[in-house]
Parts: C-alpha cells; sequence; structure tokens
C-alpha cells in the first residue's frame, strides 16, 4: 500500500481520543451494572411472586412460567445455584402439602365406605367371637388387602431450578456488548498510534 495514503488513513483515524473511548466504556459499563442490577431485581420480584402464589395456592402455575420465562431471558437471574442456600432454589412446599393432604382425605374417604363390608365379613367368619377380640385383627387385613392406598406423589415435580443465559439481547446485554466494543476499539487505537508512529515517520 501507498505510504501517503495510510498516512491520510491515519489522519482520519487520529481524531477518535482513546481518552474518548475510554470514558464511553466506563459509562457504558456503569450503566450495563446497574441494569444488570435491575434483572436481578426483577427475578427476586417474580420468585416472591412464586412463593406467595404457592402459600395462597392461587395462580401458581402462571407466576411459575412468568419466573421461568423471565430467567431464560435475562442475563444475572440465574436460580440454578440455590443462592439461598436450599437446592433447588424454588420449591412449592405449600403446593405439594395440599396435594398431599388432599390425597390422604382421598384415602380416608375411599377407606371409610370399606369398613362396614369389612366388619360383616369378619363377622361371618368369626360369628361366635362374641367380645371381637379377633375381628379387630381380621378388619385390619380386610382393609389393608381390598382398601385404598396412598399414592407416593414424587416432590421432584414440585422442585424447579432456571438458568439464565450468559448474554441476552436486552438493555443489559447491549450495554455490555457496546462496552466491550469500546475497550476493544480503544486497544485497537492505541496498536494503530503505535504503528504508525514506527511506519509513517
Amino acid at each position: 500500500m501507498n505510504k501517503r495514503y495510510l498516512h491520510h488513513l491515519w489522519t482520519y483515524v487520529r481524531r477518535v481520543r482513546v481518552w474518548q473511548l475510554l470514558v464511553l466504556f466506563l459509562l457504558l459499563a456503569v450503566i450495563c451494572v446497574f441494569a444488570l442490577r435491575a434483572n436481578n431485581l426483577g427475578m427476586v420480584r417474580m420468585r416472591d411472586a412464586v412463593y406467595s402464589a404457592d402459600k395462597n395456592g392461587t395462580n401458581v402455575e402462571q407466576s411459575l412460567q412468568n419466573l421461568r420465562a423471565y430467567v431464560q431471558s435475562h442475563m444475572n437471574t440465574d436460580l440454578s445455584d440455590g443462592n439461598t442456600g436450599v437446592y433447588p432454589p424454588i420449591q412449592l412446599k405449600y403446593t405439594y402439602e395440599r396435594l398431599q393432604q388432599a390425597e390422604q382425605q382421598r384415602v380416608t374417604a375411599a377407606n371409610a365406605a370399606l369398613y362396614p363390608a369389612a366388619q360383616a365379613f369378619c363377622q361371618e367368619q368369626n360369628s361366635s367371637d362374641f367380645s371381637g377380640r379377633n375381628r379387630v385383627p381380621c378388619i385390619e387385613n380386610y382393609v389393608n388387602q381390598y382398601g385404598t392406598k396412598v399414592r407416593t406423589i414424587p416432590d421432584s415435580l414440585y422442585k424447579f431450578s432456571f438458568i439464565s443465559p450468559s448474554w441476552s439481547p436486552d438493555f443489559a446485554g447491549w450495554t455490555l456488548a457496546l462496552s466491550i466494543i469500546c475497550l476493544l476499539l480503544a486497544a485497537v487505537r492505541l496498536a494503530i498510534a503505535w504503528w504508525a508512529k514506527r511506519f509513517l515517520k
């Protein structure tokens, strides 16, 4: 390439000052920090909404979907490492307890209807027993054999962890990208200045 042409290009490039790029980098980095904090606070609000919905038993699924969508589309909202000391970090404790209680009530109601049949069966088996001492084990065996059993509800279905992306195309993500670009441009500008001093004298 022509040295004169390169010198002409250098006159345009040196108009961009390194300190300007560094000031822009610092400004964008500060904005990025606040945007990342805003992302995290948004996650905390939505997580609290899930806990509240779980406790009240209202709109749990919708709150959980909103939280999942937010975490998966925003940086600095990770809910996978158990920051609260509990892992997984989202546990629908009250929803799980309500389901267990409902299952227990279902089994109790179903087995209550079975007791008259058990008593009739055991009276037939031990009709000569007036004290009823032998009927109690007979009734228990009958209910155990023909009664409804409590179904195990896996608690893992009510525990969640969500991973946020390393970079997201939101305000925090774009300010981070622009601050990195400014820093790289400052480095390139310094390299060009060093090269120009050595080869364009």
